[in-house]
């Protein structure tokens, strides 16, 4: 009897499993009527007639990514390269991609290595890494057009890594080290070529303050003679005109020929004095008479004090 009981709830509770259905958000169910498609069931509570209604699909509309095993791909200039990346995707139509395909996730993945090959088939190697961007949008953009009768819609695919033959990344490198050791000989010369200019900007400056220097001295000295020789000149013409008013007094003429007779006789006796050989100049011949002319002088001397 209890075994009964038992085979009855547990045909109860089957029996309401089959009647009640509860869509969950961001899903989609397909149910179908005896074999027959009966409705696309969105996010909700919904009633089925046992043994009659059954959900056949299930589909998630959420955003999905599919990763894209790497594969070897061949480029324009005939270089192998290994490429991986990630496909994202998102189911839009949960009728389309039920009954549009039977597996859209590995056909997409299909389509997304096809697609990726060719595309990459169509650049040298060179410029592989600098358009990786270019190459994920004609990627997505034919995958998309491709899988639209699907119900499904390709929203991004990122390249994950492309990996070069291993000569390939040697030349790789060895093309860095060169461009590194040519930008540092670049530094340096335009270092170098700094310094000379500065050297030499700085020897001109230099050149240029020592002129100025010898400008400013020389006009300096300039001044100073100039000066001089108007001290002297004003000195000269302030005594030429003393001796004029000297000479023009009483006993002046007197006085200025006894002065120059005395430095001349000074004179003679220094030079006797330091030479060997005596030169006597001709008018000391008659030395009497220079000494007369003296005497006469000399007696009027006393009468300038006068």
């Amino acid at each position: 009897m209890n075994e009964i009981v038992i085979i009855v709830f547990l045909a109860i509770v089957y029996i309401i499993k089959k009647t009640i259905i509860i869509v969950p958000e961001q899903s989609v169910f397909i149910k179908e009527r005896l074999g027959v498609l009966n409705g696309v069931l969105k996010s909700g509570f919904y009633f089925m007639i046992p043994f009659v209604d059954q959900i056949r699909y299930r589909q998630n509309l959420k955003e999905q990514t599919i990763d894209i095993d790497p594969q070897v791909c061949i480029t324009k200039d005939n270089v192998s390269v290994e490429v991986d990346g990630v496909l994202y995707l998102k189911v839009i139509d949960g009728e389309k991609a039920s009954y549009g395909i039977d597996n859209f996730m590995l056909a997409t993945t299909q389509l997304a290595q096809t697609t990726l090959r060719s595309e990459i088939g169509k650049l040298i190697f060179d410029n592989l890494l600098s358009e990786r961007d270019e190459i994920n949008g004609r990627v997505v953009s034919n995958i998309d057009r491709a899988t639209d009768p699907w119900g499904i819609k390709v929203t991004r695919y990122e390249i994950r890594n492309i990996t070069p033959p291993k000569q390939i990344l040697i030349e790789m490198e060895n093309q860095m080290k060169s461009e590194r050791e040519r930008r540092a000989e670049i530094t340096i010369s335009q270092g170098e070529k700094e310094s000379r200019v500065n050297h030499s900007v700085g020897e001109r400056q230099e050149s240029i303050n020592i002129s100025e220097g010898e400008k400013i001295r020389l006009v300096n000295e300039a001044d100073g003679r100039a000066q001089e020789i108007t001290l002297i000149s004003n000195a000269t013409a302030k005594g030429l005109q003393l001796i004029s008013e000297a000479i023009s007094k009483k006993g002046g003429k007197e006085a200025v020929s006894l002065q120059i007779t005395q430095e001349y006789l000074d004179a003679l006796g220094q030079i006797l004095k330091t030479s060997k050989t005596t030169v006597v100049p001709e008018t000391l011949a008659n030395i009497g008479g220079v000494f007369e002319g003296l005497s006469k002088i000399t007696t009027k001397i006393p009468q300038v004090g006068e």
